[in-house]
Parts: structure tokens; sequence; C-alpha cells
């Protein structure tokens, strides 16, 4: 689960080279606005010309445009085809009504002997910790003991979904099995959050507040579960298939949780951060898919959102993994284009032009020869 905006600037030359040069980014902690991401928080893209000295002159470029041509096989131009047919049956899907509010109810208690988060105190989002959580034997036993209560959570209200369910009941069920295992729904209260899990419907990209509304057949749902147990944070979450889902909304579900696994086959000891962005965009647009860039994993252990700042989208942020250290990887792949608005309720957030949105999501460990998923049963 995550609750961070980010945002930067590039820019870029055309003409004898291209070039891109990052800015400096802004990453807040904040609670979100009902704003569209189009604020300036989130700057565009400026097109620069390419200023270049020839015998002595300087002179400004035009952007051009070169053409590279070679002999394509009948096998390679049947996978073109193939892939050209593939990318027009992602983008065509049947729009479904847009998601309306439904009521939400009170938040469930929590009895007095669980153990309580600090951030419960105050009603304004935390701001995120500069600590890289880091364990040792002992930290690692309790992360995955939480981990590995959260995905059996998260697993069970994947069991709820079909139609005429409401997210409400989801967060009921969800509330009473965390608070029998002796744990707390890390959401309830994190930042005023009212509910106990977050549950995402179609174009919803990620904190959707439980209400009364029904899931409907052909739905997509994502259910984000952290718990906190023993003083750690288990965070996970998966999109689920509600009823009969057409083709393309269950092609989105596979490759979203694809271009997870993927971000996480890079991680280990020593290996760059950016390397997460750069594999997940890769197999993305291979789909024609847009990869979100507003929301990012985080580390996660004692601390709910911590550094390191996990960028899903191509980057070139600093920065290695280091062993022991545990963190979340949670892409969110759109249809359509990845810009978003907030609802008044200050976090529930869709995408712009109402396109169907899915996200999946880990804690990992990182180990001296790759990454141990921490939230599997």
């Amino acid at each position: 689960m995550h609750y961070l905006e980010m945002g930067f600037s590039v820019s870029v030359s055309h003409g004898h080279g291209l070039s891109s040069q990052l800015s400096s980014s802004s990453l807040h902690a904040q609670q979100l606005s009902s704003s569209s991401s189009k604020s300036t928080l989130f700057v565009g893209f400026p097109f620069t010309s390419y200023a270049s000295t020839l015998h002595g002159k300087q002179c400004r470029s035009q952007p051009h445009l070169v053409v590279y041509s070679k002999r394509v096989s009948g096998l390679e131009e049947a996978l073109r085809i193939r892939r050209e047919r593939e990318l027009q049956g992602t983008t065509k899907f049947r729009r479904r009504p847009p998601l309306r509010r439904g009521k939400v109810s009170p938040h469930l208690p929590v009895p007095d002997h669980i153990p309580k988060p600090p951030y419960l105190s105050s009603n304004i989002l935390p701001e995120i910790s500069s600590e890289h959580q880091i364990h040792d034997a002992e930290g690692i036993a309790q992360m995955r003991a939480a981990c590995e209560l959260a995905a059996r959570v998260l697993d069970y209200a994947g069991t709820l979904v079909r139609p005429s369910v409401t997210t409400d009941q989801i967060d009921k069920a969800v509330h009473e099995m965390i608070i029998e295992a002796g744990a707390y729904p890390s959401p309830l209260g994190y930042g005023g959050f009212p509910k106990s899990v977050c549950t995402s419907v179609n174009e919803c990209m990620c904190h959707g507040i439980p209400d009364s509304r029904q899931l409907q057949d052909g739905d997509i749902i994502n259910i984000d579960v952290t718990v906190y147990l023993n003083g750690y944070h288990g965070d996970t979450s998966k999109t689920f298939l509600c009823g009969d889902v057409s083709g393309p909304l269950q092609r989105l579900v596979t490759v979203t949780e694809e271009c997870m696994e993927k971000g996480i086959a890079v991680c280990k000891d020593g290996a760059s951060f950016k390397k997460i962005g750069k594999r997940i965009s890769e197999h993305a647009e291979k789909y024609g898919y847009g990869v979100v860039e507003r929301f990012v994993g985080h580390g996660v252990g004692t601390v709910f959102h911590s550094e390191p700042i996990i960028l899903h989208h191509r980057n070139e942020s600093p920065g290695v993994m280091v062993e022991g250290q545990t963190f979340t990887i949670e892409p969110i792949l759109t249809v359509g284009g990845i810009e978003c608005n907030t609802w008044p309720d200050n976090w529930t957030t869709v995408t712009s032009d109402g396109s169907p949105a899915a996200q999946f999501e880990h804690t990992i460990l990182i180990t001296r020869t790759g990454a141990e998923i921490l939230t599997k049963c």
C-alpha cells in the first residue's frame, strides 16, 4: 500500500543527438489532493532544439527523422503482424459505467489488547521515513510472519470477490481475520483513512475506500492488504477478476502481474534500483500499456512507509539495494493514459480518461543472490 506522490520534469534535445536530463525529483508524503495530476506537481516534457557549432558558427538544428530499413524475413513479418493484432485487442474493451461512490459505513473497532502503530495519534499523513529498513535475523523473522499473514488475508479476501458482494463486506471480513490473528489492519486510521483495506475497482488506480457498491459481473478489483503484527508491517495487493471478465481486461491483469515479477527478478544485493523501472516499462510497452508514475513502492518494516522510493517507470534515480533490506514493488498499469484525479475523499484515485487500471504488490527481502518474496503463503 502506498500513499506517495512524485513529480519530475525532463528536457529532451533533438537534432544531432537525443539527450534527457532528470531534474530534481520531489517526493511528497502528503495526503492526495482532489486536483488532477496535471497540476504543477507534475511538470510536462518540454522539447528544446539542439544548439551545435559548425565551422566556428553556432547553428540551431531543427528536429529531423532518420529512417533505417532492413530486409525482414517472413517469420519476422508474421510476428510483427501478430503483435499488432495483440495491441489492437488490448485497447478495444467495452467501457463500463463510471465508478460511483457508495455509502461508507463507520470504521470498525479494534480490541484494546491489539498493539497499534504510532501514527494513530494523528489524522495527518506521516512523513516518509528517510531511514532504509535493513533487518537482522530477528527482524527478518518478524517480517516473514507479518508478510505471511498479509498474504493469507489477501488470499481469503480474493475468495469473496463475486458479483453482488460489496467492498464494505470485503473490508469487514478482512478486518475480522486480521484482528483474530492478533494483528492491526495498517490502513485503518493512517492519515485518516477510514477503512481496514483498500478496494480499487475498474478505473480506480489505488486507495479505493470500501463502501456499499456491489461488485458487478466483469469488474476487476485490486485488494490492498497491510497488517501490523508484533511491530512489523506486511504489505501486499492483487487484482482479482469478478465473474466473466473480458479478454482485454484479463490481459491487462496478467501483464501487470508479470511486470511486478520482472521487477522483482532484477533485485539482489548491489543491484541498482533504477533497473526495476526499466524492466517493468519494457514489458508494459510491449502491450501498449501505460505505467503510472505518480504512485511508487517504498521501504516497509517497523515503519509503514520509508526510503527507498521505488519508481516503476524508467528513471535515473541513484542508489543500490542492500542485503537484509525490505521494500515493496507495486506497479500500476493502465489501458489508456496515466493521468489521474483524486476524489473529494482525498484517497480514491481514478484514471482521468476512465480507462481501467490494475496493480499487483509484494513485499520483498533483498538477499545476496536475489530477492525473497515475503508476501507469499
